[in-house]
């Protein structure tokens, strides 16, 4: 048999109307045309799939058999249907995103909150196992946005600004380098350096500051929390660096003083990369567009 879609919603109007001419000005095919399609669709079946002596005409048992499939297969085809719509008008999608900015998890998360009440249908997810090779997987199109301080000239791909940081010195009150109106990378010598479990290519102190001074700390200390970071450099078990703005946003604690990085200070860049031509999506362009002022107002906060 070659059963058509058009069958199983023949076999399902006729069902459901009561007789082929109901079910006809239901399908807007002529009585005429869909007693030919019956016919056809019963030569191809070998088997009569309507009791024609009963008046409503009624499903033959091999009938009920077709119609069991066409309520479990258009349902199915007409979920599609609007999937494929909702795609083609960008109300869905998907939404996998990865992170290079270790402190942009506590950023991020507000934003997708909102994000995913305006946009049900995109299905947003966090891919943090991909930090290490987030452009390669934005190209290979397994992740569709990156968060990255580092923007590279890679074809198909746009960054977007999102917002300007500082990385600032974190230091106990009562650490001698608190004094200091500035730090620089000579004074991490002989200290515990307290940063995010991450390679030191993406740390800005190490980026920014020691890598390019070729100064080593003493010592460091991997911590996954914020949170926690600030509880130890509290408490003089170290130093760290952090954007500003994650300083601002944790609640003040007398304990711990903040400083800039060097003389003149260290400004970064925070981005959006993305496939250039996903920038036509509405919502890609508002996920970047609420990123931003989640950043603007924890700066300003």
């Amino acid at each position: 048999m070659h059963i058509e879609f058009r069958h199983l919603r023949t076999i399902k109007a006729i069902h459901e109307a009561g007789g082929v001419a109901r079910a006809a000005d239901q399908l807007n095919i002529t009585q005429s045309a869909l007693s030919h399609q019956i016919k056809g669709l019963e030569d191809q079946a070998g088997v009569e799939l309507f009791v024609r002596r009963s008046k409503p005409m009624r499903l033959s048992a091999a009938g009920m058999r077709l119609l069991r499939l066409a309520e479990q297969v258009l349902p199915q085809v007409e979920a599609l249907q609007a999937e494929f719509a909702g795609l083609r008008e960008g109300r869905s999608g998907r939404l996998h995103i990865a992170i290079e900015c270790h402190a942009c998890f506590e950023w991020l998360f507000p934003v997708l909150e909102g994000f995913r009440k305006s946009w049900p249908d995109v299905d947003v997810d966090i891919r943090p196992g991909l930090a290490f090779d987030a452009l390669p997987a934005l190209m290979k199109e397994e992740v569709d946005v990156v968060i990255s301080s580092d923007p590279e000239d890679l074809p198909g791909i746009t960054f977007s600004p999102l917002f300007d940081y500082s990385p600032v010195f974190v230091a106990a009150a009562a650490h001698p380098l608190a004094a200091k109106p500035y730090v620089e990378a000579a004074d991490f010598r002989g200290q515990t350096l307290i940063t995010y479990p991450v390679e030191r290519a993406r740390l800005d102190v190490f980026s920014q500051l020691l890598t390019p001074a070729k100064v080593e700390p003493a010592a460091i200390r991997q911590v996954e929390l914020t949170a926690v970071i600030l509880l130890l450099v509290a408490s003089n078990r170290g130093v760290s660096v952090l954007p500003d703005w994650v300083v601002r946003e944790v609640k003040y604690n007398s304990d711990y003083v903040t400083r800039p990085l060097t003389a003149q200070g260290v400004t970064r860049r925070l981005y959006a990369a993305t496939r250039s031509d996903d920038l036509a999506k509405p919502y890609m362009r508002e996920l970047i567009a609420s990123a931003g002022q989640e950043a603007r107002r924890l700066q300003e906060a």
